[in-house]
């Protein structure tokens, strides 16, 4: 909106010790596009001569690097906007703009067929393998020896419904299926889209495209602007929503085309009670298990589970928002970090543990967790379970006695067979 007068640069003071390492900042710049320079700020030396308190916190600086402003917290494009239009005529008043344009060079986003994939979703029945291929703004179905079989959306960042070659998303995660029904998380466009695999077409069924802010109370599921969506579960005719902006889970009713909020106040972070007492930070992940709805909950490096009846929620790992490492063990003494998937089999719960580069093993019902696969540090290695390494896994699927991992940072979809317990990379061939 202002490309010869405003400068945008990104201080990266991170919360999480993977999120300090160059590396991975880099690779997150190129995941979610960024164009503007960061600065990875490890140490907290800019946060601190800014007297910052807060994720995320604004600081305008004006053309003689006086702070003319500061805003803790999230704020709306068009409040923004007019605050620097204000500025702008004080600078331009002074004498003092400059508007020669600044260029900078970004790095080319990876050359590979799969670009940073989200999340993935195993059909045993259909032998078919859904993949949310995030960086690509598309979705890839395969079998389960890799041969392509369609390509759903043009590739093209962008909200439009249509056939599977114009059809458009914008970082599409999670995924859910019904029959031939396939919901998609369209996190970046803020929507639920249903794709018909026989028809072959794509459709908005919930979300405006709009972000939603502050509390609500839902609607009417198109009339409703929802906040990041990242993964979705189906049970029944519910289809519930991890809604990771506003700290909730909510529940789309697919025969009344109704969205209500399901669990959690949208306060961020861990208290576990009634969904109007309960406090989420960043639901990621969604599996739909005997006793519940189990959710990873990321910020608070947590695994929780509401009740599919009342919305009670529990916790079974996790005890902070400032609460995170590597540490197995049982309830309050295990220790993630940023888990964003769960994926429930046969009365375990299989974490993404993406940050420690791990895949681990939850037991419910004793609160025991422990390490399953990967060595926690990040690479691309198959092999025995314990020697294969991972790169940010983010998505988890069971099928066939094998375990479909998101293996976002490799751009690879990873298969750790359960009965061999080996770790393989899928091998992607073949047209759509």
């Amino acid at each position: 909106m202002f490309p010869n007068e405003l400068v945008v640069i990104g201080v990266h003071s991170a919360k999480f010790p993977n999120e300090r390492n160059d590396e991975n900042l880099r690779k997150a710049i190129l995941r979610y596009g960024i164009e503007h320079p960061v600065v990875n700020d490890k140490d907290f030396g800019i946060w601190q001569l800014y007297g910052v308190r807060a994720w995320p916190t604004l600081v305008l600086i004006d053309p003689t690097g006086r702070i003319v402003g500061v805003h803790e917290g999230e704020i709306a494009a068009e409040q923004l906007a007019a605050v620097l239009r204000r500025l702008i005529a004080e600078a331009d008043a002074k004498k003092l703009l400059d508007r020669t344009p600044l260029r900078f060079q970004r790095e080319p986003q990876p050359d590979t067929f799969l670009r940073f994939p989200g999340k993935v979703l195993a059909d045993g029945r259909g032998d078919r393998l859904f993949i949310a291929d995030t960086g690509h703004h598309r979705l890839v179905v395969t079998d389960f020896v890799g041969r392509v079989r369609m390509v759903i959306g043009s590739g093209q960042e962008g909200l439009r419904d249509g056939d599977f070659k114009t059809a458009q998303f914008n970082n599409p995660h999670g995924l859910a299926l019904q029959g031939d029904q396939l919901f998609v998380a369209d996190t970046g466009n803020h929507c639920i889209r249903k794709v018909e695999l026989t028809k072959k077409t794509v459709t908005t069924v919930a979300g405006t495209g709009k972000l939603g802010r502050g509390f609500s109370q839902g609607g009417k599921a198109r009339e409703v602007n929802l906040r990041s969506p990242w993964d979705v579960a189906l049970h029944d005719s519910c289809l519930f929503i991890a809604m990771a902006g506003s700290h909730q889970l909510w529940v789309l009713d697919l025969k009344r085309n109704i969205l209500t909020p399901f669990a959690g106040t949208g306060y961020e972070g861990i208290r576990d009670g009634a969904p109007n007492e309960a406090w989420l930070a960043q639901p990621s992940g969604l599996s739909i298990g005997e006793d519940g709805l189990y959710f990873a909950d990321s910020e608070t490096s947590a695994i929780r589970v509401a009740d599919l009846k009342t919305g009670f929620v529990r916790t079974l790992v996790g005890v902070g928002l400032f609460d995170f490492g590597d540490r197995d063990g049982v309830g309050n003494a295990v220790r993630l970090q940023h888990p964003l998937a769960v994926c429930y089999h046969d009365g375990v719960i299989y974490v993404a543990d993406t940050y420690n580069h791990k895949i681990k093993r939850l037991f419910p019902k004793t609160r025991a967790c422990q390490t399953f696969a990967g060595t926690g540090k990040p690479g691309h290695k198959d092999g025995a379970l314990l020697q294969a390494q991972f790169d940010e896994p983010s998505g988890l699927s069971y099928a066939d006695g094998k375990l479909f991992v998101a293996d976002t940072n490799n751009h690879a979809i990873r298969i750790l067979d359960l009965k061999s317990n080996t770790v393989t990379t899928l091998s992607l061939h073949g047209e759509p």
